[in-house]
């Protein structure tokens, strides 16, 4: 099996080799942003200049790396509380640097043993998220906040190879980020079609999501015409305009697409462009700073969406609502990891959740939230 990390270039697949790694977890301290960015440019992959063009292409070089950033490290990097602790052991942030090899593979010296899963826990009921729901619009009732993000969690026991199972959840129709990245006792499945942002060309791009409904004739029409789901979506959009604006070209922050209707699986999704110009000298860890975690997945104001998060979330985000891809000199390429799993020795685990302004209503927020979880935990049984 050849590399599967999301935007890893689909020509160069089955000819990378990992050439070094650094992972980071909360307790090891210090600054990641900085130090992933430094570790980046040791190993060849230099991304203190986003808008500096791209290098050719090294057929027998480094190609570039994978970066997954978890949404505690996210909240970090923003200043606010991390939230609960995480249900699945997981590395915060993970850098993978690969290269290019003509090296045929090695055969494995064992058949993957067989996947075995079991029933699903759910880390709050139907009725406390519910509850949550209330309090969030209590919140805005008070005029806390705007709109808060609630996330639920599952988890199941399991056994065996878990890569088959995440390898068919990354193959989901409209999983723009499709992909698998392993480490020592863990991996993560991701099907998100969200783009958290991306660099190309010395344009900042981002595309975030809010509004959901069944992917029927009927659906479509009904999120179209939905005021509840519009201001919600254009909530978010002005927050990522904000994001983009702290490290832009001043004045050249645009919405390019307003409230598209994609498809994913079996829902209808709202989605929108916004860009901007990437200004000299703008590097990767100002960026992760200005835009972690995402907006679509935390709320507005995004500081206090984060406070009201870490207290009503029963247990933490750990590999979903963070961010994971691709970066090489002169590009960068992550999405947001919705309808995202994590493996690791005991368990997978699977999160969703929607965002929750004054016109929510309860049931249908965790009907929502459900309706999300199912395509994936399909594709992992």
């Amino acid at each position: 099996m050849g590399v599967d990390a999301p935007g890893a270039p689909a020509a160069c697949r089955d000819t990378l080799v990992e050439r070094a790694r650094w992972q980071w977890r909360r307790t090891d301290g210090g600054d990641p942003a900085v130090t992933v960015q430094e570790f980046l440019a040791a190993h060849g992959v230099p991304l203190d200049d986003l808008a500096r063009p791209a290098a050719a292409h090294d057929p027998n070089g480094v190609c570039g790396a994978a970066l997954y950033v978890s949404a505690a490290a996210g909240a970090l990097l923003a200043g606010a509380p991390t939230g609960p602790p995480d249900p699945v052991d997981l590395p915060d942030l993970v850098a993978v640097v690969y290269g290019h090899t003509r090296a045929p593979r090695p055969a494995p010296h064992a058949p993957p043993a067989g996947w075995w899963l079991g029933d699903w826990t759910p880390s709050w009921t139907p009725a406390q998220h519910a509850d949550a729901v209330r309090s969030v619009r209590a919140a805005i009732g008070r005029g806390d906040v705007y709109q808060v993000n609630l996330v639920g969690h599952a988890a199941a026991p399991c056994t065996g190879d878990p890569l088959p199972a995440l390898a068919r959840l990354a193959g989901l129709p409209g999983a723009r980020y499709g992909g698998v990245l392993t480490g020592p006792g863990w991996a993560i499945g991701c099907a998100s079609p969200e783009t958290l942002v991306e660099v190309t060309g010395a344009r900042l791009i981002t595309r975030p999501i809010k509004g959901t409904r069944p992917a029927t004739t009927a659906g479509r029409a009904d999120l179209l015409a939905s005021a509840k789901e519009r201001a919600e979506h254009i909530m978010i959009v002005d927050l990522e305009r904000n994001d983009l604006a702290r490290v832009a070209c001043t004045g050249s922050v645009r919405v390019d697409d307003l409230f598209a209707v994609r498809r994913w699986c079996d829902l209808w999704q709202a989605e929108s462009t916004i860009s901007a110009a990437c200004p000299d000298g703008l590097g990767l860890a100002d960026l992760l700073r200005a835009l972690c975690p995402g907006g679509s997945v935390t709320g507005a104001p995004k500081l206090a969406a984060l406070d009201r998060i870490a207290t009503l979330e029963p247990v933490g985000r750990g590999a979903s609502m963070g961010a994971l891809g691709w970066v090489t000199p002169g590009r960068v390429d992550l999405g947001l990891t919705i309808r995202t799993a994590a493996v690791d020795a005991q368990a997978v685990h699977v999160w969703a959740g929607g965002g929750i302004t004054w016109g929510s209503d309860p049931d249908a927020e965790v009907a929502e939230a459900a309706a999300k979880a199912a395509p994936i935990r399909a594709a992992l049984t």
